[in-house]
């Protein structure tokens, strides 16, 4: 049997799905369904304040 958290978004699954092609199905139309609202990634910090924490990982020019 297959389980599958849907991520990122506080979603679950309530059940087990025991097949391959019923979770594919159920995961296209979930994907489908966030595409459609557009749901977009909500920054906590500017890039700026991002080059400056994370510098180690930004080349010096």
């Amino acid at each position: 049997m297959l389980t599958r958290a849907l991520g990122g978004h506080g979603q679950c699954l309530d059940r087990r799905i025991g097949e391959l092609d019923i979770l594919n199905t159920e995961l296209t139309a979930w994907q489908n369904a966030t595409n459609t609202d557009q749901r977009q990634v909500n920054w906590q910090f500017t890039t700026h304040d991002a080059r400056t924490k994370l510098r180690h990982l930004y080349p010096k020019n």
